[in-house]
């Protein structure tokens, strides 16, 4: 590298997956993984203007002033000068003063210095920064302009110093190639270790790589680096149409330079608006609560668009213990890697309730007369007020309603989500009354002798309730990085006793896709910890009220064959006689 180059191409280091400089911090293996970011000296990581964030759709602002950007150079083949791998991400350096982003609602001229990458890993587990009403794509770029007229010092500490451009990137159908991107990600093959370079000889152009990506519908919103020092400068535009790149040209970013997983979790909009460039037709906003606070609240529910909440198959029901016909079908369920600590991704909050979410294709269940595998999805909550005294479980037994409910989600395998939605059977649920450790029942309805039975997990639940803190606003959400499975949630709950009907999701469009298992024995769970729910959410009484049976039938489990108390006394007078 020429030493006339070398100053400055250490300045483009502070930029987006910034401070190449720095080896104090790192996605993964490291004291300082993102969720410590803001303990690195003199970083802004712990700011309120941070990045990335999840866009919620439906409430992006439409904005008149987002006109058309003018991009200079974005289609010329000669500045592209090198690339590199910085240890965190790879970074395609370009010419000096050679292109250039003005217009779409940027108030200065922007000299574009670099663009590069945020990715999973080679299995195809999703790495983009932002998503997109919860939705992660395989991979972004961000093209990196600073603010023309200032240095990289005072581009930082301006709040639109920087402007940079984000474009997911999705795979291509099997079968599909892109002679451009083969050519540019053919370089990757240089630069397999940290800090290594290579020049970039083919003629490949920016507007080569953005291919036909509409670029007029964007999303704009003030935002941060999203690397240290997170420095809040960066005017955000991400654009609303993916990238298309065949998907074994996207897995040369992980298979070449052994990075994974090199994307920062979404952060706190923290007030922040986002905004939608014209061209985006507005999102249909039909919001639904649990409330009067918005035009449907449950009883409106119906109302909705594409709504089944007026169906003769809906959920959740309450239950009556007599009623329910024993069914010997119901058998013990197999759990596949409930047991696993690293199956939870990150933990949301939706608005409606905490919601947490599974890595894919790791977690199943199947048997329980089911008749099917499937998949587990995620898991949420349903909770009352947060008094010592609450009740907000949905279902409720023989009218008694328990303090909380989980319900464990999963989806047929051999179907996808809009199937699974539309099939009778195309989901199952798992659900759990949660009750309090201390023995206060705030319920009942359960097992008889569930006081005796369940145990308090306090740990596991401590470990979990201590990731609220950090979704109290709604649409944030946080990696969950500690070792914590299902099975640890669930702890000691006998498993064998269930109810079983058909029933439909219980929040809009209320599809009626469930087959229903419903435990009787609840988990145990500290007061204090179950408080922490409506507390750090901010919002109570999130369960629907119970809907008519219609002519629907409730099952149960067979009655345990083992021995009960009085035949275990006459079976040990039994063996004391012939002892004799």
């Amino acid at each position: 590298m020429p030493l006339s180059f070398l100053p400055l191409f250490l300045c483009w280091g502070v930029f987006v997956d910034v401070s190449d400089a720095s080896s104090d911090w790192c996605y993964t293996g490291c004291a300082h993984t993102p969720s410590h970011w803001s303990s690195i000296s003199g970083s802004s990581c712990g700011g309120d203007r941070q990045s990335p964030i999840d866009i919620v759709t439906s409430r992006a602002v439409t904005d008149s002033s987002l006109h058309n950007f003018t991009l200079v150079n974005f289609s010329s083949s000669h500045v592209f000068k090198s690339l590199t791998n910085t240890g965190h991400t790879v970074k395609c350096i370009l010419e000096e003063n050679e292109v250039e982003v003005t217009g779409g609602g940027l108030n200065a001229t922007y000299s574009t210095i670099q663009f590069h990458f945020h990715w999973g890993d080679a299995d195809h587990h999703p790495g983009s920064e932002h998503t997109v009403d919860g939705h992660r794509y395989p991979m972004e770029m961000h093209i990196v302009s600073l603010k023309k007229g200032l240095s990289v010092e005072q581009a930082t500490v301006d709040p639109e110093g920087i402007a940079v451009l984000g474009f997911f990137i999705n795979a291509t159908d099997d079968g599909e190639t892109s002679q451009t991107w083969d050519d540019f990600t053919s370089y990757l093959m240089n630069i397999t270790t940290k800090g290594s370079v290579v020049d970039v000889s083919h003629n490949i152009s920016i507007a080569d790589l953005i291919g036909d990506v509409d670029l007029t519908k964007f999303y704009r919103y003030m935002g941060s680096l999203t690397t240290p020092n997170c420095n809040e400068a960066v005017v955000w535009t991400v654009f609303q149409e993916p990238i298309k790149v065949p998907k074994n040209l996207m897995e040369r970013f992980p298979e070449q330079t052994e990075l994974f997983h090199v994307y920062r979790p979404t952060q706190h909009l923290n007030g922040r608006h986002v905004f939608a460039s014209p061209a985006i037709p507005p999102a249909p906003s039909h919001a639904w609560c649990y409330d009067d606070h918005c035009d449907y609240s449950p009883e409106h529910w119906h109302l909705l668009p594409e709504s089944h909440c007026d169906g003769e198959r809906q959920s959740p029901i309450n239950i009556k213990k007599d009623d329910a016909m024993e069914d010997k079908l119901l058998d013990d369920f197999t759990y596949t890697k409930f047991d696993d600590k690293h199956t939870m991704k990150y933990i949301i909050n939706t608005g409606h309730t905490v919601k947490c979410v599974l890595k894919d294709g790791m977690v199943e269940v199947s048997g329980g007369g089911l008749g099917y595998v499937y998949s587990t999805l995620q898991f949420h909550f349903h909770w009352g007020s947060g008094s010592d005294d609450s009740v907000g479980s949905e279902h409720t037994v023989d009218s008694k309603r328990y303090p909380m409910e989980m319900h464990i989600v999963n989806m047929r395998k051999d179907l996808t989500l809009e199937q699974a939605k539309e099939a009778p059977n195309g989901l199952a649920v798992l659900g759990f009354f949660i009750e309090p450790a201390d023995g206060h029942k705030s319920g009942g309805g359960g097992s008889e002798h569930h006081e005796e039975s369940s145990t308090s997990h306090t740990d596991p639940w401590k470990t979990f309730t201590s990731y609220l803190s950090a979704i109290k606003n709604i649409s944030s959400q946080v990696e969950v990085t500690e070792d914590i499975s299902i099975d640890d949630l669930i702890g000691d709950v006998d498993r064998s006793m269930y109810y079983r009907y058909n029933g439909s999701l219980t929040t809009p469009s209320c599809n009626e896709a469930v087959v229903w298992t419903v435990f009787k024995e609840p988990i145990k769970v500290d007061k204090d910890l179950m408080k922490m729910f409506p507390h750090r959410a901010g919002y109570h009484n999130v369960y629907r009220p119970t809907q008519s049976l219609h002519s629907r039938k409730v099952y149960t489990t067979a009655a345990s064959s083992a021995p009960g108390p009085m035949m275990l006394i006459l079976l040990l007078a039994c063996f004391c006689v012939f002892a004799i």
